[in-house]
């Protein structure tokens, strides 16, 4: 029999700047197309948001949001070490890095080699502003996969008339996708080495938005894009997204492996979200979630429409779908590790265990 092991936690690119580098998306976010000529007044700033920002910037906040982070990250790798999994498979979503406009599915498994090597710093929009670890731009990251796990679940999938594409290999890049690859740095924090096989497992939460804004915030827009015309596909449904975490979950407990699943992805992100001028995240959406999610009230979660979670800017709350219809499933609460919320540094963070 089976045995899973359920992590969220984030993925979000600001771990990887040099401590005090997350206010300068703030500062690029109030110039940005989009940005609101609210939040540009600070006499409209709600207190806790002025109490973020201090005397000195922000740069005080930022370094206490990183540390609470970090801490759940070594938290969360005690109990993924203490689980000893035979592989673990991120949720993750893609932002116009592997898949692009010759196809954007719904989801997709990676079997890739074990080992096999990405690049954290290779791509200039994630390089340019250097790293925390003061590592040179090519420095290699060593990672294992574990293709036989990827084939199983792909397999199972579709013996359950789950239609799941897989893929051996990257398309775009060689790089993996960040909501993957920083997922696995942040478990090894201290760059010791992350031992576990893991298996990708793409959700294209981005829907409609990922080719017109190529993966970034709705403040992108790109003139060689028909903005115009019929809306391109939509993300899949958080249904869909649950049903499937109901069936791996069932398809690993008729295995023999030890698998964790980890849903990697912030909240309500405010570049996205237009409940909150794009500018911070959306306080009240998150907190009802997290609360439903305490209570185990799983259904909350499988009754969000899709514009609910678009307009409060949570599009990659369906990265945490799967593993919250495991979860649903197995009948399990969460244990929370903490929540980190904010209004300058871009995203609200949950990081809670299954255990």
């Amino acid at each position: 029999m089976g045995k899973i092991l359920g992590l969220g936690n984030t993925h979000s690119p600001p771990l990887l700047l040099p401590p005090g580098g997350s206010m300068k998306m703030f500062d690029e976010a109030l110039e940005s197309k989009n940005a609101s000529d609210f939040y540009k007044n600070k006499s409209n700033w709600p207190l806790a948001m002025l109490e973020e920002l201090g005397d000195d910037h922000g740069h005080a906040s930022s370094i206490a949001h990183r540390n609470r982070q970090i801490e759940c990250f070594k938290k969360q790798r005690e109990i993924l070490d203490e689980f000893n999994p035979d592989f673990v498979v991120i949720f993750g979503d893609d932002q116009y890095e592997n898949f692009q406009e010759d196809i954007i599915p719904p989801f997709c498994i990676f079997g890739l080699d074990d080992p096999f090597i990405t690049k954290p710093w290779i791509n200039a929009r994630y390089g340019k502003n250097g790293n925390t670890w003061n590592l040179p731009n090519d420095w290699e990251l060593r990672l294992r996969g574990h293709r036989e796990g990827a084939k199983y679940l792909a397999t199972q999938l579709l013996n359950l008339d789950f239609p799941i594409p897989y893929a051996y290999r990257l398309l775009h890049q060689e790089t993996l996708p960040q909501a993957f690859q920083n997922t696995a740095l942040y478990l090894d924090y201290e760059l010791k080495g992350f031992q576990y096989p893991i298996v990708p497992f793409q959700i294209n939460s981005y829907g409609s938005d990922v080719i017109r804004t190529r993966g970034r915030s709705r403040a992108f827009l790109f003139d060689s894009i028909d903005l115009d015309g019929m809306p391109d596909p939509p993300a899949p449904s958080n249904k869909m997204c649950m049903d499937l975490g109901e069936k791996l979950a069932k398809i690993i407990l008729e295995s023999d492996y030890r698998v964790a699943l980890i849903a990697s992805a912030s909240w309500s992100h405010a570049s996205l979200s237009s409940n909150s001028e794009n500018t911070i995240p959306d306080h009240d959406s998150d907190k009802k979630l997290l609360n439903a999610l305490l209570q185990g009230d799983y259904d909350y979660w499988r009754d969000l429409s899709r514009q609910t979670i678009e307009n409060a800017g949570q599009h990659e709350i369906l990265n945490w779908m799967p593993l919250i219809g495991a979860m649903s499933f197995l009948n399990k609460k969460p244990v929370l590790q903490d929540y980190v919320d904010t209004y300058l540094f871009q995203a609200n963070k949950v990081f809670v265990s299954f255990e």
